[in-house]
């Protein structure tokens, strides 16, 4: 395991990828290697990319690694797709998109399921990012499943946090009510040929004079259209200076403590319902006639 590692770090695809396949599926003693690859991380600039489903967030996503390759860039890319209900992978949904990029040596695509986990982000999935920081991806993108008003997580653990909409889906009024405004560092309205496209900007800006800001940087509001390459450059160059703000006010490290507070909360709850809590436990404690809360009480008094 450890060559594996050492393979992994040096930059090697396809140690990388077997060393996210063992931490996904939680094999028998992942937490070892995860271990040494957590070591090696806080190199490369995370951007996470969010928003309501339907808003291009891939098509989005797609023009920033090419831009980002241009510039001389490695990427890496952690696509979140819906949990297939059947066999518990990802529907591949978001990789086929980004298909022009598979045969570029420079770019790591890697899709995730989301387990279940409706703010998009499983302990598995930041695993899989630190890996690809690890093997030295400069820039490292989460595009996350698109939930909408519950998807707030990634503002936890990305360093550069995108939020996407577009015209006439009311998304600007329903993030001041989720709390999902609040987490964006760039505001995207996409689709911007579209008609309402002006408002949309217009009413988040008014809405960002109103929000604290916070730690002094400005949230901006851009209009691009993804399927036309218009407005990423200007979205390239605002991620630049975030990222040097980001430096320049000593926020990485605090950001990278929060990343791991993530990552280890995580870890004691699937650790909780793997050792105390285990699904076939509770089943067989139902099967016996138990109600659900004296089955909780049952498991939770014999690690007493």
């Amino acid at each position: 395991m450890s060559n594996l590692v050492e393979r992994a770090l040096n930059g090697e695809v396809i140690a990388a990828a077997r060393l996210m396949r063992l931490s996904d599926d939680r094999r028998e003693g992942y937490q070892v290697f995860m271990k040494e690859i957590w070591k090696k991380t806080g190199h490369a600039h995370i951007i996470g990319i969010t928003g309501a489903p339907g808003s291009g967030k891939s098509t989005l996503t797609d023009q920033l690694i090419t831009k980002f390759r241009a510039a001389g860039k490695t990427v890496g890319v952690v696509a979140i797709d819906p949990t297939s209900p059947f066999t518990g992978g990802a529907i591949l949904g978001d990789r086929i998109r980004m298909a022009t990029h598979s045969l570029d040596e420079g770019v790591f695509i890697r899709s995730v399921g989301t387990r279940g986990n409706l703010g998009g982000l499983s302990v598995s999935t930041m695993d899989i990012v630190a890996i690809m920081d690890a093997m030295g991806k400069d820039i490292v993108i989460i595009e996350t499943v698109g939930v909408g008003q519950d998807e707030v997580e990634i503002a936890m653990v990305a360093d550069t946090c995108i939020v996407v909409t577009v015209p006439g889906l009311g998304d600007d009024i329903q993030a001041i009510k989720a709390g999902i405004f609040e987490i964006a560092d760039i505001f995207v309205v996409n689709k911007s040929d579209r008609d309402g496209a002006e408002r949309t900007s217009n009413d988040l800006k008014m809405m960002l004079e109103i929000t604290p800001k916070r730690d002094e940087w400005t949230v901006e509001v851009l209009k691009t259209m993804a399927e036309k390459g218009e407005g990423v450059d200007e979205l390239i160059e605002r991620i630049s200076i975030h990222e040097d703000f980001f430096k320049e006010n000593k926020l990485k490290r605090r950001k990278l403590n929060e990343r791991l507070v993530h990552v280890a909360y995580g870890a004691v709850k699937e650790k909780l319902v793997n050792d105390i809590f285990p699904p076939d436990k509770i089943k067989a404690l139902i099967e016996d006639g138990n109600d659900p809360y004296t089955t909780v009480e049952i498991l939770w008094n014999n690690i007493k």
